[in-house]
């Protein structure tokens, strides 16, 4: 059975593609509250390690005890509502969980992958990370998706065969971050990445998605 991690996987999109993955996966959920992600784990029955995204250097010691991890979902992500050029701590707040951490994780998981043969890894991203849609969204937030956006178009060129790397819009989601006044349920919005997470070995890569079809950049 492989084995799949998704980095905040207790609550919201993370917690329904956790759902969704454990009919045919392990699934092991990433947190940073043990306390709040040990409940979580134990509801949908999966496993759960701490895994604090500001913390880089703890990455590879936690992700150690899974033995590999086959598919990646970089889910987690900060919005913070400031002006860009009035606080630098949250442009690099938000740059590092939502572009430099699935960096690192993506760098950490990728050897076993290749030992495999097979990967797939599945990034978070938003329509407000595209320039076709004006990288909307308040401070720093559409940068970091534009980047996250970029890194999967061009990873492709570099990780070994059989790994498939690509982004996906989940939409606007009923969460604590996308409020209560939005249209899509977590469970609709995580369906895309629970295809992505699935693609069969002509499945696409390197590309952004909705709804199972490809958007513009």
């Amino acid at each position: 059975m492989k084995t799949a991690l998704i980095t905040g996987g207790n609550r919201g999109i993370g917690r329904a593609i956790a759902e969704g993955l454990m009919e045919d996966h392990r699934v092991v959920i990433g947190v940073r509250d043990l306390e709040a992600g040990k409940a979580a784990a134990r509801e949908i029955g999966c496993e759960v390690i701490t895994l604090d995204l500001m913390k880089p250097d703890s990455f590879e010691a936690a992700l150690a005890p899974l033995g590999g991890v086959d598919v990646l979902v970089n889910n987690a992500g900060v919005l913070i509502d400031s002006n860009l050029i009035e606080d630098p701590e949250g442009f690099e707040t938000t740059m590092q969980v939502m572009v430099h951490a699935p960096y690192h994780l993506i760098r950490l998981c990728t050897p076993h992958m290749a030992q495999q043969g097979w990967g797939r890894i599945v990034n978070l991203s938003s329509g407000w990370g595209a320039f076709a849609e004006n990288l909307e969204g308040p401070g720093a937030y559409g940068l970091a998706k534009a980047a996250l956006n970029a890194l999967t178009h061009a990873l492709p060129r570099d990780v070994p065969d059989g790994i498939k790397v690509n982004a996906m819009c989940p939409g606007w989601v009923a969460t604590r971050m996308g409020g209560a006044a939005a249209p899509l349920t977590p469970e609709q919005g995580a369906d895309t990445a629970l295809w992505l997470a699935r693609l069969p070995e002509d499945g696409p890569t390197g590309g952004f998605f909705r709804r199972r079809a490809p958007i513009s950049w």
